[in-house]
């Protein structure tokens, strides 16, 4: 028998005791051996639920009871986690976990603790929560030099995207309805502001690449300028919004951004819809690749936990993750990336054509009948410090999006 405990029993940790529990016979099969909850850490009580005989509130039962072997860290923000996961560590229990902006900080760090002492840190469930895409990183994808990984990482703007596209509505009407249907928090800052997708896209990229990338390097743009006019041009040019995240190595540059994108319909992205997710991979060997899955809710992500227990206790003395270098990797200034804008400006497209044409050179109209007092246009690829200069110079933007090219 194998003990394990769960620190923490909000949407996360309840979850991953329904998976263990629904799923018990075929988890300890996979695993070779009984998975146990001994413990689960809660500052409440949950009179009546089953789980209050396990319920404890002094995390040290937990690190002083050689009997558990993997600790199971679903508390999510830096601390105490933090402090938990090092002192479990430590005292050479494994380490699963969900939260992303622990690995996003201290991932390297804490793989480094586990590596010396023969045991894992494990965070499947902390980039798009159920889909599989960490472990296949890590284990079927590293004959390949890795040096492109886009994705839409999070299930809520997703949503939020979709409902806009699809019904014409504007931002701040589907965002009170996600916040209804529980996929928006009540404050929505860290999806909105695309801080949940800045912080997958750094974790994945320090993997892909092998070295620290620092979320707080990353250019991030979230979705709150984006409007129904925006997919009104959108569906004239017969292309999606999406946010996305993503990073690249060009030459010996490495770019990362997140920020809204129009997508072709012939882009793997283009028809991810609702509340999935899908992380998009180009390796120099493998081509392109496409991981898709239900990004976010309570059982997707305890199924992404529940698989690290069960390969922390097939491991248990065996450390199985590749690590990062806590070496930082050095972003190279996004203002030097260069693609295509879709720009949308103030005025009439008879008088303005010339003065655009002008500034931005080769470009693409695009007029809605009924509109008179703007117009659309798709410039030519320029680096973003380009585009800058000459947005100021026509001095009527009203809005503009990138668009990703393949």
């Amino acid at each position: 028998m194998i003990n394990i405990a769960v620190l923490g029993y909000g949407t996360v940790g309840s979850g991953v005791v329904e998976v263990i529990n629904t799923n018990h016979s075929s988890i300890n099969k996979k695993a070779g051996e009984e998975i146990n909850i001994k413990y689960v850490l809660d500052l409440r009580d949950f009179e009546g639920d089953p789980i209050q005989e396990k319920i404890v509130h002094d995390f040290n039962i937990i690190l002083n009871d050689p009997e558990i072997k993997i600790v199971v860290e679903v508390m999510g923000g830096l601390e105490p986690a933090y402090t938990f996961t090092k002192q479990s560590l430590l005292a050479g229990k494994s380490v699963c976990t969900s939260n992303k902006e622990l690995v996003a900080k201290h991932g390297a760090e804490l793989l480094e603790m586990a590596k010396e002492r023969n045991i894992n840190y494990l965070f499947e469930a902390s980039c798009g929560g159920g889909i599989p895409i960490i472990r296949p990183l890590n284990s079927s994808l590293t004959a390949d030099e890795i040096d492109e990984i886009a994705g839409i990482l999070n299930g809520t703007t997703n949503y939020m995207l979709t409902k806009m596209a699809t019904e014409g509505r504007e931002y701040a009407d589907v965002l009170k309805e996600a916040q209804e249907k529980g996929y928006a928090e009540r404050n929505p800052a860290a999806d909105v502001e695309g801080y949940d997708a800045c912080r997958k896209i750094a974790i994945l990229s320090s993997l892909a690449f092998g070295r620290q990338v620092d979320f707080e390097d990353i250019y991030t743009e979230g979705i709150t300028n984006i409007t129904a006019m925006d997919f009104r041009y959108a569906k004239e040019m017969g292309k999606a919004i999406k946010l996305l995240g993503f990073s690249k190595k060009v030459g010996e540059s490495f770019y990362a951004m997140v920020a809204p994108a129009l997508v072709d319909p012939d882009d793997p992205l283009y028809s991810v819809n609702g509340v999935f997710n899908a992380i998009f991979v180009h390796g120099n060997v493998l081509g392109d690749a496409m991981f898709y899955g239900r990004g976010a809710g309570k059982l997707p992500t305890a199924s992404a936990v529940v698989s690290d227990v069960i390969d922390e206790a097939k491991h248990l003395h065996r450390s199985i993750m590749a690590f990062w270098s806590s070496r930082k990797l050095e972003l190279t200034d996004i203002s030097n990336s260069q693609r295509r804008f879709f720009v949308r400006a103030e005025g009439k497209l008879e008088t303005e054509r010339a003065r655009v044409e002008e500034i931005f050179g080769s470009v693409q109209f695009i007029q809605l009948p009924d509109l008179r007092e703007e117009f659309g246009f798709t410039t030519s690829v320029m680096t973003e410090a380009e585009y800058a200069a000459r947005a100021e110079r026509l001095g009527s933007v009203i809005n503009r999006i990138r668009i990703r090219h393949m």
